[in-house]
């Protein structure tokens, strides 16, 4: 006959978190002398459903979260001009429409990351070779629109989001499949870059500045083989970044200014990817 007190006891054991297998262990995982592992498992975890779907080659495109489509862009100036139309005085609508204005201007860069990735998504991805397939970080904005271009061109396109102190929602657009979420960015950058054949850079702040910039050192460093660099919006990126001014005072190379190219359409964009890979992307 079991002893109820024994049982209890039992009981008690299997409750402990001692008692817990190990990879069942979050509280164990999460401990600072396991961060080998998390940083192993991160890097594991991505690259196994990217093989799963034969990810071939993929185009990294980067740019500023805050970047919205022209629709949205559109009624948000429309609303700043009607509460300028009620309130000539009020200062939040000038502000406000001073900020639908810029946002109205900036619109066009979300349209031609879509369009863009629409583009690319419908030429190289074929049945048999899923090739140049767009990768994003996963949240709004450019990374949004590369993620719908490549959508609505029923193409396979990837997410890689990053816990943040403001939780950023990874956009609807993403394959399900593959749409991963980073504790660690330098896992994340690994990521970015394991595949990548081409990168495409779209005005943005500090993170895109960061991603661009490490990309360029790794193959101005010989760490990284050469991919054609893309950066879009010749008059941001010249203002944003005095490249000329680098060289004069010997910062960089003359020469390290061929590493990237500046674009304002998608079309030109394909013709650098096509001229570096003469026509088809490398297997």
């Amino acid at each position: 006959m079991t002893n109820p007190d024994h049982e209890q006891l039992r009981k008690e054991i299997m409750r402990n978190p001692s008692y817990r297998l190990a990879y069942e262990d979050t509280e164990l995982l999460a401990e600072d002398d396991l961060r080998p592992l998390r940083l192993q498992l991160e890097l594991l975890k991505p690259e196994r459903a990217l093989q799963k779907h034969d990810i071939g080659s993929t185009v990294v495109v980067f740019g500023s979260a805050r970047i919205v489509s022209h629709d949205v862009a559109q009624a948000r100036l429309a609303q700043a001009e009607a509460c300028l139309l009620e309130q000539p005085e009020n200062l939040q609508c000038l502000h406000d429409l001073a900020e639908a204005k810029r946002q109205m201007r900036q619109a066009g860069y979300y349209e031609e990351a879509r369009r863009l990735a629409t583009l690319v998504s419908t030429r190289f991805q074929q049945e048999d070779r899923r090739d140049f397939v767009m990768v994003t970080g996963g949240g709004p904005g450019i990374m949004e629109a590369a993620n719908l271009g490549a959508f609505e061109a029923d193409a396979r396109s990837i997410g890689l989001n990053i816990t943040l102190p403001h939780e950023q929602q990874p956009n609807p657009f993403i394959t399900p499949d593959l749409a991963f979420r980073f504790h660690y960015f330098a896992v994340r950058k690994m990521h970015f870059l394991m595949r990548a054949k081409a990168l495409v850079a779209f005005p943005g702040g500090f993170g895109t500045f960061d991603e661009l910039f490490e990309v360029l050192t790794l193959i101005q460093t010989g760490k990284m083989d050469r991919i054609p660099i893309v950066l879009f919006g010749t008059t941001f990126w010249q203002q944003a970044v005095n490249f000329d001014f680098l060289i004069q005072e010997g910062m960089i190379a003359p020469e390290d200014r061929d590493l990237f190219t500046m674009v304002e359409t998608a079309e030109q964009a394909i013709e650098v990817l096509q001229e570096f890979y003469q026509g088809s992307p490398p297997r």
